[in-house]
């Protein structure tokens, strides 16, 4: 599989497809709009068969095929799974296939990464989109050949009549089969017929990766552009008093310094843009600039030890029932045995190994361009049309590679800065933030507490209250939640429904606390804060209960699905055996984007603190691409958990941000990493996520076996592990 960009750091021109072709989709998008005027006429002449058809294959007569992705690749593999989903049905192999990137047309559909939402939001739609080019082509064929349609079959790019030599190439028939009437109930491949999916197959992008010719954003580089470094307040809202450019002029190669605005889906802040010819000047220019700013009241409304301190008040009082089974306060305020504690992870900040960066090139016939490493081209076209008062249709929008994400490039305050520079300057600008800018400006995922309430009776887990505290990132960037709400992307992570625990008295409550940092999805979003809290307060209600801390979650899951990854991790992590002293294993399991994740860690004391032996992780996904997708993706979920455990996290002082780079927000190194085994277990599901699901049971794992090995309990993140006295 061939990507469309195919040299680094240098600007490529997409070479038009030759022959006249065949485009074809199936849309289940029903969200989205399509508009009856969208032009369907591709550069190579192209017909697209209906008006409602989202274009993903483009087949030449050349016998050329090139598959469209929909979802950019921040890491996760998109760029191998989307099309595989195509190449399944339309039989082809993935290395005979062009890969081009969607810009953001909404004849695309949905186009955002995020959420783990590639495999399981178009399994369906890109499967029917390759059936119905399939059965079209076997149609075309059988007509020429005068022959039944079952009497032909499609193989490897071609269609064959069976018990014949004979056979043609699809860009022998794509241009009758573009004449025919779409079929909209293509028939789909049973799953024990797969060739691809499911099956270990090569990333075909990782060679370019390796060797450096894959292009990221931070690699594009256009004719006549002018580089910019932004200024942010370091109290990130800070108001400018006063600027002093004096020495920032003297630095060669610097062309101008000017008062631009970062723009948040929120709120706006000031901001001072030096530009100059190249980068390092811009940057050099930046540390020579002056500036005075007012920071008014943001000491304390973007103080960390202020805004946690307000979540333990708000764990004293009640908060706003999402869902409730019995009445919880009177059954807990009668128990015999009884606990109740706090749970409290912190802000972290995303650290995508490549920082945030565009360029934008607003032209003189009222026309732009944008070269753009976002999670949704859709979203950031949509958003780019907004700050330059351009319409979609007069933009162009390159989707390059993203060098990571975790959710911070789908927050398109770096893109709307370029925006506003490009506008301002009518020049193209590369804008790019240093690790600094990354690390101390956000969006970070919010700090939050969960507040356990909990009783058991009769050996048993009987009650149980999660009451879930913080900022609320439906709340604050979409400002999208009622005062007497309760938040319900968090709410409907903890639920009883997305846990399958059946307590017989249970309730759910959430309670808003604002702050002024700036926050946002962070990998498995909510789900990562929230599992720390229900699976460590589990296992000390089974503690509680004298119950081990498997066959307490057990007796309170009858989910077939569910039991299902307890047992397996269970079996895989030998949970039964005998340890030596001075170790301990820990478990913890969650369910979030419509797959389930158990996951177990084994620990031994280690003077004063303990080490990580192994993680066994098991995931119940549903259907899959590739296993080494999922693999690779629970590793770095791993990874990402147990640093989000140990490593410190996002602290503010006075309403500045006390860390700035790696030296200060630290992450696990490769020789850290503990020996990891991964399990996927062939449920034969509907396909749930993969890049997300894997990290929430990690820090509450960790934390169990820390209690199992230690006998003391750890109720906050981050916490030492070389230091638990």
């Amino acid at each position: 599989m061939e990507n469309i960009n195919t040299s680094r750091r240098s600007f490529i021109k997409t070479t038009s497809l030759t022959g006249v072709g065949l485009i074809i989709g199936v849309s289940s998008f029903a969200r989205e709009k399509h508009p009856k005027n969208i032009s369907h006429t591709n550069p190579n002449k192209a017909t697209v068969l209906d008006l409602e058809i989202n274009p993903f294959i483009i087949i030449s007569t050349d016998g050329s095929i090139a598959l469209i992705n929909p979802r950019p690749d921040m890491g996760q593999g998109s760029t191998q799974a989307a099309p595989s989903l195509i190449a399944e049905e339309l039989e082809v192999s993935l290395d005979k296939v062009r890969l081009i990137q969607s810009d953001g047309q909404s004849k695309y559909g949905s186009q955002q990464s995020g959420g783990s939402s590639t495999v399981r939001g178009l399994w369906t739609s890109l499967r029917k989109a390759g059936a119905a080019a399939k059965e079209m082509l076997i149609e075309t064929a059988a007509k020429r050949w005068n022959a039944s349609i079952a009497d032909c079959y499609a193989n490897d790019g071609k269609i064959y009549l069976k018990n014949s030599d004979k056979s043609f190439t699809y860009g022998e028939l794509v241009d009758e089969a573009s004449k025919l009437v779409v079929p909209k109930n293509p028939k789909l491949k049973d799953p024990k017929d797969f060739k691809i999916l499911g099956k270990y197959n090569k990333r075909l992008d990782v060679p370019e990766r390796v060797t450096g010719k894959a292009v990221y954003g931070i690699d594009i580089d256009i004719p006549n552009m002018v580089y910019a470094c932004i200024q942010h307040s370091p109290a990130i809202h800070g108001k400018i008093v006063s600027i002093d450019d004096s020495e920032t002029l003297k630095v060669k190669g610097v062309l101008q310094v000017m008062k631009c605005e970062r723009q948040m889906p929120h709120r706006k802040s000031d901001a001072v843009a030096i530009i100059a010819t190249n980068w390092w000047a811009a940057l050099k220019g930046r540390k020579a600039l002056k500036v005075t700013w007012d920071n008014g009241d943001l000491a304390k409304t973007m103080s960390t030890d202020n805004y946690f301190a307000a979540t333990y008040e708000a764990a004293k009082k009640e908060g706003i029932r999402y869902e409730e089974k019995g009445d919880f306060n009177a059954k807990f305020a009668n128990a015999k045995q009884k606990l109740e504690a706090n749970y409290e992870t912190p802000f972290l900040a995303h650290a995508p190994i490549e920082p945030e960066c565009a360029v934008v090139h607003v032209k003189d016939d009222g026309t732009a361009e944008v070269w753009a490493h976002v999670q949704g081209p859709d979203g950031g076209l949509g958003d780019v049309s907004a700050a330059l008062g351009i319409s979609k249709d007069k933009i162009k929008f390159n989707v390059p590679l993203l060098g990571g994400s975790f959710g911070r490039k789908a927050y398109h305050d770096y893109l709307n800065e370029t925006c506003f520079l490009a506008k301002a300057l009518k020049k193209p600008v590369k804008m790019i933030w240093t690790r600094e800018d990354d690390i101390t400006q956000g969006p970070y995922r919010p700090g939050m507490l969960s507040h356990m309430q909990g009783f058991v009776d009769g050996g048993k887990i009987t009650g149980y209250h999660h009451h879930a505290i913080g900022e609320s990132i439906v709340g604050q960037v979409f400002n999208g939640l009622a005062p007497d709400e309760s938040d319900p992307w968090l709410s409907g992570e903890i639920s009883t429904e997305n846990s399958k625990y059946e307590f017989p008295v249970s309730k759910i409550s959430w309670t808003n606390v604002k702050t002024d940092i700036p926050i946002v999805w962070w990998r498995s979003v909510y789900a990562s804060n929230m599992g720390w809290g229900q699976e460590c307060f589990i296992d000390e209600l089974a503690q509680l209960a004298g119950k081990d801390p498997l066959e307490a979650r057990l007796d309170l899951i009858t989910d077939a699905r569910y039991r299902k990854v307890l047992e397996t991790i269970a079996e895989k992590a030998n949970w039964k055996e005998k340890l030596s002293a001075g170790q301990g294993k820990g478990l913890a399991v969650f369910a979030s984007f419509g797959s389930i994740s158990a996951c177990c860690i084994t620990v031994s004391k280690n003077g004063d603190g303990i080490k990580i032996d192994k993680v066994v992780s098991v995931l119940d996904c549903g259907y899959y691409v590739n296993p080494d997708h999922v693999k690779a993706q629970t590793e770095g979920n791993i990874v990402m958990g147990i640093t989000a455990a140990i490593k410190g996290g996002i602290t503010f002082t006075n309403g500045v941000c006390d860390q700035s780079n790696f030296h200060q927000y630290n992450v696990m190194r490769l020789n850290e990493a503990p020996k990891m085994e991964i399990h996927i277990i062939d449920s034969g599901e509907n396909p749930g996520g993969v890049g997300e699901p894997g990290l929430p049971p990690v820090a509450p794992a960790l934390g169990n076996a820390i209690f199992a090995a230690t006998g003391k309990r750890l109720r906050k993140l981050p916490f030492d592990i070389t230091n638990l006295a």
